[in-house]
């Protein structure tokens, strides 16, 4: 059998060590590999390349993809589906590995209803794709953020200041209260749960008043303010209107927003820190190699075993299948539980 592999959407740390794991069990498998470069793009413009043991050797600590990806929505292309198809066909395709998020397996969802042998891996740093327990990726985020939370307290300490961090987190809060947690932020603010700008000052008044003369708080790009009249704007934030073939728009802005907005009301010292792309690259943790390799060897098994239509997850300690229907359904946002045991350390 001859096998394609993709990585589509934002890089994240760990896609190699899946490209690697996906290949090499294949290979062992005795399959013959073919990469397609810049995702779903790649597919539709025949963009392959051989893909043996020497070519993924050596990988496994990279970070980014070396297949290299875009933001490629195949059924926003008049006939995007019928060209996919046609170029398996033509390239002597017979399955595929789609490794990508909500988006990307959204793509390899549709296409295995259309009949196309594909399997998916779950990859985002913001850990919200339904199914599985997390997302590779997610870990490594979540340590860079932690880190720079670290640097920030000093900072913050010796200039009696208050700092609010923006990590990546559209829908979900998950990177947030993960390193918020972890980092000792005073506030943590979500997707999930709209905040009021007014609470959060009093709550960073209240810190200061018994001698917390410096506060982090950390704040998701799409954490959204409640709806009243005494907040700055409804909605997100975004840094551009201009939206993508999924439909989303740029997000980035909240923190210097929040900023500006605490020391206004406040009177204290503000200064925002946007981590960005900076959660995305580099190399992966051990941890997110390791759930990368585990990911990629089920993924290859799926395939050996004409399991269409799956995805490699995790639940608990084990890989399982599960269909990439269910794992794009719907979003898997913060458990409020554990949003309330970070909320115990505000102020």
């Amino acid at each position: 059998m001859k096998i394609g592999v993709l990585t589509g959407g934002g890089d994240c740390p760990g896609l190699n060590a899946v490209i690697r794991a996906v290949v090499r069990k294949s290979i062992q498998n005795g399959h013959e590999m073919i990469g397609i470069k810049e995702g779903w793009r790649g597919l539709l413009e025949s963009k392959f390349i051989k893909l043996d043991l020497e070519s993924v050797s050596g990988i496994l600590h990279r970070g980014g993809t070396i297949l290299r990806s875009s933001r490629t929505n195949v059924y926003k292309i008049a006939g995007g589906e019928a060209q996919a198809m046609k170029s398996m066909k033509e390239s002597g395709m017979d399955a595929l590995v789609a490794i990508g998020g909500e988006d990307t397996l959204g793509i390899a969802s549709k296409l295995a209803k259309a009949g196309v042998h594909v399997v998916g891996v779950p990859k985002t740093i913001d850990n919200d794709l339904n199914a599985t327990d997390f997302t590779f990726g997610f870990d490594t985020a979540v340590n860079i953020a932690t880190e720079a939370i670290d640097r920030l307290h000093t900072t913050a300490e010796s200039h009696n200041r208050v700092i609010v961090v923006e990590v990546m987190g559209r829908h979900a809060g998950w990177i947030a209260v993960y390193s918020g947690m972890a980092g000792g932020a005073d506030i943590i603010l979500i997707p999930e749960k709209p905040f009021d700008i007014n609470e959060v000052c009093e709550t960073l008044k209240k810190r200061h008043a018994r001698g917390k003369d410096f506060s982090i708080v950390v704040a998701s790009e799409g954490a959204i303010f409640k709806k009243d009249e005494t907040k700055p704007s409804d909605g997100v934030v975004v840094s551009s209107e201009k939206i993508d073939s999924f439909g989303h728009v740029q997000l980035g802005g909240i923190g210097n927003i929040l900023a500006e907005e605490i020391e206004k009301r406040t009177g204290f010292e503000t200064r925002a820190t946007v981590l960005g792309y900076l959660q995305r690259g580099g190399s992966p943790s051990a941890y997110d190699r390791v759930l990368g390799t585990r990911l990629g060897v089920f993924a290859a098994e799926l395939v050996d075993q004409g399991q269409w239509g799956k995805m490699a997850a995790i639940q608990g300690t084990d890989i399982v299948a599960v269909s990439l229907e269910e794992a794009v359904g719907k979003l898997k946002t913060v458990d409020m539980k554990l949003y309330e045991v970070a909320s115990t350390f505000f102020g």
